[in-house]
């Protein structure tokens, strides 16, 4: 059961007041608990690569928080960067102005391209979005060909929402985008909450809280 649930988790520091030892400290967790992957912001991924090196662990980085609004350009010169330093996955926001303003040509142009540089989850911010964006955003983002549809940065409005509420999003992203994953990020502390988001459909948790998730696994019995 404890490794079934290591496997799902993205341990995540996306802090801005992150320093070094920091990340050393998220990845030697990540390696303790052989979590499947870290998260972390651009600048980290080089150490981070590093500090995973040999553990089968991925490095995933975090692109273009909070609404995905940089230029095109400007994500794809950060995505190839990413890949050159390290990255084994890309965790993209979506250009959420775009898709409330239902510029869905501009989105697919956009991920597209940077869906070639690694392997993609695309970030919806589904916290921004009404339940029809949420699944047209869902839908967009299988067009564009990521693996993975993802709801939160852990930084947008779904952030001070019930996780009753980011389950029900997940159900509406999974009906906007079938066969694809879905990762669950977010307010996610707990086991109760993992637990919670799995029964929801997520395949891929995002969180923080990775090592008390596990340590409270090991301290009790529960029909995972």
């Amino acid at each position: 059961m404890i490794k079934d649930i290591a496997k799902i988790i993205d341990q995540t520091n996306i802090e801005h007041s992150a320093t070094e030892q920091d990340i050393k400290k998220t990845c030697q967790e990540a390696k303790k608990y052989n979590f499947r992957g870290v998260c972390v912001n651009p600048q980290w991924v080089n150490l981070t690569s590093k500090e995973l090196k040999g553990s089968g662990i991925k490095t995933i980085v975090l692109i273009d928080p909070p609404m995905g609004q940089s230029s095109h350009p400007k994500r794809v010169d950060v995505c190839k960067d990413a890949k050159k330093n390290g990255a084994d996955e890309l965790d993209i926001v979506i250009n959420v102005i775009d898709v409330k303003y239902e510029r869905h040509e501009e989105i697919l142009t956009d991920l597209k391209e940077l869906c070639k540089i690694l392997p993609v989850k695309v970030i919806i911010g589904s916290g921004y979005l009404t339940d029809k964006e949420i699944e047209k955003a869902s839908e967009l983002v299988k067009e564009a060909g990521a693996y993975c549809v993802k709801t939160a940065t852990e930084k947008d409005p779904l952030e001070h929402m019930e996780l009753k509420e980011k389950a029900r999003h997940l159900i509406l992203m999974r009906k906007g985008a079938p066969g694809l994953k879905i990762k669950a990020s977010g307010k996610i502390k707990t086991l109760r909450d993992l637990k919670m988001m799995v029964k929801a459909g997520a395949d891929i948790i995002g969180t923080s809280f990775g090592a008390k998730i596990i340590k409270a696994a090991k301290s009790r019995t529960l029909n995972f």
